[in-house]
């Protein structure tokens, strides 16, 4: 939070309020949302206004928490709103990949996009969480985004699970890595690949080529283009929920984008 945004905000109350004679000459605050720029009172008006604001916090400090809490909430706000601006602008590429490992009902009227990575331990919280929504649900379609943002095994463990998809293989995979060992290497990968059923010497191969390297590339760019700060992080409908959540949230946040269109 900026602190000019939380002066301006305060500088707002004050005028609205009135007080001082110095402040009577002041600018009325305009009828919409907009904030007053500081720039438009007089040095004694800020010298008056800062004075008022400091006597107020010493006699009532839940006036700053308040005030905080009020700006938290219109950057939330903010951020909510670019972040649905965002999905829009990057819908394709985010729920209609036809190249994405899916699960779930294929067809599905709602689409959840997983952003994980393959040794994040919130992430792997989260699959008990993810299939018991899919056993609910008939109609969720889950999309995963492999988004190694935890260091070069992650990276490694990334384009293993693509390889894996080549062949058909991507939940198996998913399944066995997800719920071992956080450690992943050559050989974590090639001992996956063999209970998974899959050519380990064909997925090691595979894991180099330019294709399966641009698509982790290609998720990295999907992530920083959304402003996503870690993993896991889930898109459903318009809205971006960050981090581990439980099942109720997901539950509701299908509810809410089966209201709207996908």
């Amino acid at each position: 939070m900026r602190l000019s945004s939380l002066l301006r905000l305060l500088v707002l109350a004050v005028s609205l309020l009135g007080s001082g004679a110095a402040l009577a000459q002041a600018p009325a605050p305009p009828p919409s949302a907009a904030l007053p720029p500081l720039g438009s009172f007089t040095t004694p008006q800020r010298q008056e206004i800062i004075a008022i604001i400091r006597d107020a916090l010493r006699n009532d400090t839940s006036l700053l928490r308040d005030a905080i809490s009020a700006l938290q909430e219109e950057e939330e706000r903010q951020k909510m709103g670019a972040a649905r601006g965002a999905i829009g602008e990057l819908a394709p590429a985010l729920f209609r990949n036809p190249d994405d490992p899916v699960a779930g009902n294929p067809n599905g009227d709602v689409t959840i996009v997983e952003f994980y990575d393959i040794r994040c331990p919130y992430c792997r919280r989260m699959v008990p969480v993810v299939n018991e929504l899919i056993r609910r649900d008939p109609g969720v379609r889950v999309v995963f985004k492999d988004f190694p943002i935890l260091g070069p095994a992650s990276t490694l463990g990334a384009r293993a699970m693509l390889a894996a998809h080549k062949q058909g293989g991507y939940h198996r995979m998913y399944q066995i890595l997800m719920t071992g060992g956080p450690a992943i290497d050559e050989g974590t990968l090639r001992a996956a690949a063999t209970r998974a059923g899959l050519d380990a010497e064909r997925l090691m191969r595979e894991m180099t080529a330019p294709d399966i390297m641009g698509r982790t590339n290609d998720n990295l760019a999907l992530g920083r283009k959304l402003d996503l700060q870690g993993t896991p992080a889930y898109i459903v409908g318009d809205q971006v929920l960050p981090g581990a959540v439980d099942l109720p949230t997901l539950v509701a946040a299908v509810a809410n984008a089966r209201r709207k269109p996908q």
